[in-house]
């Protein structure tokens, strides 16, 4: 892949782009528990810019599935290749890590696993129930890949019964994409809608989008069914990743996020840092709140 030089990102960063470390106990206690058994986490591989915050939290996005992605977005900084066959014992080890952690919320995400006939949806369902039953009580959110948009592997992830199921949309429509569509992943939003299952998709911004891109996706993922979004700034991992056009005011963020409440969401995380797992559950209890 060619590298593109752009000079945005060249400039120093606006201060409101600044991360904090928070290096604590919690944060090595977490750290030591993901090495020991031999997990992968998107807060690493995602190279997310929150991981010291929410490890300092003692909470983690659990990536399921490996870490090499079969698909080569442009945007994204997870690794790409031939993965590995899904380990069966992963779940357990999932399950164990989220009861050492003391985990109330739990998260899982996973890379795309197109080499597999059913997506690794059985994995999916098979780590829910594992987590399930070693934490009655945790509340559990899945990321997961589009699937296809297949019905039947969508329906073996739903049957495992999370209590929340995102799929992130990623870009505008018009913007850069590999294997994944923007239709196919709108089908997947609504499939999930429509059984019933409280959905989340995220969107980054600063990539070349207009105003009116932006709130025609928001349009779409609420036709689609989709009660929680999230909004975050594009921030490109190397000179091989798509180039950063824009960054994003913090003012721009929140009218986005009064646009998408405006629009009907439940709930809209929207702000430079927001990465679609960050401080989850509020998410959640925004929903629950709305059911009662």
């Amino acid at each position: 892949m060619p590298k593109f030089y752009d000079k945005v990102d060249v400039l120093k960063k606006p201060g409101w782009l600044k991360i904090r470390l928070h290096r604590t106990p919690e944060y090595a206690e977490v750290q030591q528990i993901v090495r020991k058994h031999a997990l992968h986490t998107i807060c690493s591989s995602g190279m997310c810019p929150n991981k010291a915050e929410c490890w300092s939290r003692r909470t983690a996005t659990f990536m399921i599935l490996g870490d090499i992605c079969t698909r080569g977005c442009r945007f994204c900084a997870t690794k790409t290749g031939h993965p590995l066959a899904p380990d069966a014992e992963e779940p357990r080890r999932v399950a164990e890590s989220v009861a050492l952690m003391k985990l109330r919320y739990v998260v899982v995400t996973s890379v795309t696993r197109d080499d597999l006939p059913d997506g690794g949806a059985a994995h999916w369902a098979e780590t829910v129930r594992a987590i399930r039953k070693q934490n009655p009580d945790a509340a559990i959110e899945l990321l997961i890949p589009d699937l296809d948009a297949r019905p039947d592997l969508l329906d073996t992830v739903i049957a495992s019964k999370p209590d929340i199921i995102g799929h992130n949309i990623e870009t505008t429509e018009r913007l850069v994409r590999s294997r994944a569509k923007y239709r196919t992943s709108l089908e997947t939003l609504r499939h999930m809608s429509r059984q019933g299952v409280a959905t989340k998709s995220g969107l980054m911004v600063g990539l070349g989008e207009s105003d009116d891109e932006v709130l025609q996706t928001l349009h779409d993922l609420r036709e689609a069914g989709v009660g929680i979004v999230t909004l975050g700034q594009y921030l490109r991992p190397t000179l091989e990743h798509y180039p950063v056009a824009a960054y994003i005011t913090p003012e721009k963020f929140e009218w986005y996020r009064l646009k998408a409440l405006e629009m009907g969401f439940a709930y809209c995380a929207s702000a430079p840092l927001v990465r679609s797992s960050y401080l989850a559950e509020e998410a959640l209890k925004s929903v629950k709140s709305l059911q009662r």
